[in-house]
């Protein structure tokens, strides 16, 4: 299997070389493993792509590259560059410094990387390792990723629901803030919505008495109710929920026909 692995911390972080371990144990033995990530951190970017300028690609090694762009534009760079004669067989995204549920979803990199390449027609994984009292001053807050990152990418390559038409689904994975040992097992989860967790901004002057403002989240450990991803994960759970890139409100669809048709 071939393995194209990214993420939106940026090349050198540490969760990337928990994604690499893991990426190598299950592309196997023959396999190959691809890194293209950004050559500097982009957390929070999303979707993005460097459309009105270009992109520096550097070699950093074998089967490693950096990119100064965003994770989709990594995800661009390794299937129409990198790997452009040879496409990867399965997309990695992450693993993330904290968590991707609930809201966090539509502004993370982690995920932009992964739907793009689900937009690719490539199978396509989010995997996200939650912060919070439990594994925070763990020697590896990323412990439960590492540990349980393997059976649980087999788990979803094995029995998840992959399609080969119009906006594919594609994973985002959140492994939870506690030990290796304490994590229970994979829930199939639904994007929770913190009611009490709102971005905002933090305004500070510089000494030169110019305003700059700093972006700010909410509480990440409220629930989000049952079923969904930060519930989930509060409870100890692994959550998987399938995504699409699709965002039309369908519920929505016959209601608002017959409104406008009248």
């Amino acid at each position: 299997m071939r393995i194209l692995i990214t993420n939106d911390d940026g090349i050198n972080a540490p969760g990337l070389e928990t994604l690499a371990a893991i990426a190598h144990e299950v592309s196997g033995p023959d396999g190959e493993v691809w890194t293209v990530a950004p050559a500097f951190e982009q957390s929070g970017v999303g979707h993005c792509i460097s459309y009105t300028h270009p992109t520096m690609l550097s070699k950093f090694g074998e089967r490693r590259y950096a990119a100064e762009g965003s994770p989709a534009d990594c995800v661009l760079a390794g299937i129409h560059e990198v790997l452009k004669d040879t496409k990867p067989d399965l997309i990695l995204s992450g693993v993330n410094r904290g968590n991707n549920a609930a809201e966090n979803v539509l502004y993370s990199g982690t995920i932009g990387g992964a739907m793009e390449g689900a937009l690719q027609g490539i199978p396509s994984i989010a995997l996200s390792q939650f912060y919070g009292p439990g594994n925070a001053s763990l020697d590896n807050p990323f412990e439960s990723a590492a540990v349980h990152g393997v059976r649980t990418v087999r788990a979803i390559l094995d029995q998840g629901i992959w399609e080969t038409r119009g906006y594919q689904v594609f994973y985002n994975v959140n492994f939870p803030p506690c030990t290796a040992d304490e994590t229970r097992d994979i829930r199939i989860t639904t994007q929770g919505w913190r009611d009490k967790t709102t971005m905002g901004v933090e305004p500070h002057l510089s000494p030169s008495g110019r305003m700059f403002l700093w972006v700010r989240g909410g509480p990440q450990h409220h629930p989000t109710g049952e079923g969904t991803d930060v519930t989930a994960n509060i409870d100890g759970y692994i959550s998987v929920t399938p995504l699409r890139a699709d965002l039309t409100a369908y519920d929505l669809i016959a209601d608002l026909r017959g409104r406008f048709d009248g």
